[in-house]
C-alpha cells in the first residue's frame, strides 16, 4: 500500500484519527494525503458577511467574504498543524484541499487511493445527524476503495476479526484487507460467522481455509448463533485492539451498529477501527 486518504474537517481535527492513520502508515511505509474538506466552514455567528461571486466545483456562486476568509484562516492553520505533526513522526504527507461538495470530492479521490480513512461523526453541518453522520454514509456508499472508520482511541491491533457470511463481497473487503496489510500476517486472526443454527453454514470452507492460511499464521474460525446484529455487537464489545473487516453486507449493519450507540457511554465503547469495501 502507498496512498493513504484521511479525510480531515479543518475546523473539528480527530486527533485518534490521525494517531491511527499514522499508525498504518508506519505499518506500511505507505504516504498520508491529508484530504481537507473547506466547504460549508462557518464563520462565527457575530461576524456580519457580505457576499461576493466566486466559483465552486466549476460554476459561479455567492459566497461571504468573512465565510471564505475564515474558511482560508482555519484550513490554513489545520493544514500547518497536520505538515508539522507528520514531520515530527517521520510520516510522508502531502495535502489536498478540497473546496466542492464533500462526499463527492472524497469519492472522487477514492478512485486513485489506496484506503481511506474517515471518522464516523464527519460532517460540516453544525447540526448533529446522527452517527454514521450524512457525509460518511454517502462515502460509505459510493468510495471506490476501502474505507477504514477510525476508532475513537487506539492502542495496536493485537487481534483481527474477518466477519463472513458467504458472499462475494465479504469474500472481497476479506482479499482487500490482506492485500493491503501484508504486515498483520502474525496478528491473531479470527473468521466469524454469525447466523440462526449457529453452524458453519458454508461448504466452501475448506478452500476459505486453505486461501487464508497462505496469508495469516494464527488463524481460527468461530460461529455464533442468533441475529447477526446482536451478536455480532455483543462480540465487538467484549474485545480490545481489534481490527473488523466487513464487505458490503456489513453497511447496513454498520449504521444499526452506531445506531445502538447513540448514548455517550455507548459510543466510549466503540474503540474498533472498521475496515469496509464493496463488490
Amino acid at each position: 500500500m502507498e496512498k493513504i486518504l484521511l479525510v480531515i474537517d479543518p475546523a473539528n481535527q480527530n486527533m485518534p484519527a490521525f494517531e491511527f492513520a499514522c499508525y498504518l502508515a508506519r505499518l506500511t511505509d505507505s504516504k498520508i494525503t491529508g484530504v481537507f474538506l473547506e466547504h460549508q466552514i462557518e464563520p462565527p455567528a457575530a461576524v456580519h458577511p457580505r457576499s461576493v461571486s466566486m466559483y465552486v466545483a466549476g460554476k459561479e456562486t455567492t459566497a461571504d467574504v468573512c465565510t471564505v476568509s475564515s474558511t482560508q484562516s482555519t484550513a490554513e492553520a489545520a493544514i500547518l498543524s497536520f505538515k508539522q505533526a507528520c514531520e515530527r513522526k517521520a510520516i510522508r504527507c502531502s495535502v489536498h484541499r478540497d473546496r466542492g461538495v464533500p462526499a463527492t470530492e472524497i469519492v472522487d479521490e477514492s478512485r486513485y487511493a489506496d484506503v481511506i480513512i474517515i471518522d464516523a461523526d464527519t460532517s460540516l453541518n453544525s447540526s448533529y445527524n446522527g452517527i454514521p453522520s450524512g457525509l460518511v454514509k454517502d462515502v460509505l456508499a459510493k468510495a471506490e476503495c476501502p474505507i477504514i472508520i477510525a476508532p475513537q482511541s487506539f492502542n495496536g491491533i493485537d487481534e483481527i476479526v474477518l466477519t463472513y457470511n458467504g458472499t462475494k463481497s465479504c469474500v472481497f473487503a476479506i482479499k482487500q484487507f490482506t492485500y493491503l496489510f501484508p504486515q498483520l500476517a502474525d496478528t491473531k486472526t479470527i473468521v466469524l460467522q454469525v447466523n440462526e443454527a449457529g453452524e458453519w453454514a458454508d461448504p466452501d470452507k475448506h478452500n476459505f481455509k486453505e486461501w487464508l492460511q497462505n496469508y495469516y499464521s494464527v488463524l481460527g474460525f468461530d460461529v455464533l448463533r442468533g441475529d447477526a446484529d446482536d451478536k455480532l455487537f455483543d462480540f465487538l464489545f467484549k474485545r480490545k485492539n481489534v481490527m473488523i473487516v466487513m464487505g458490503a453486507y456489513g453497511r447496513s449493519a454498520i449504521s444499526r451498529f452506531f445506531r445502538r450507540s447513540t448514548s455517550d457511554l455507548m459510543i466510549n465503547t466503540i474503540t474498533q477501527p472498521i475496515f469496509i469495501a464493496h463488490y
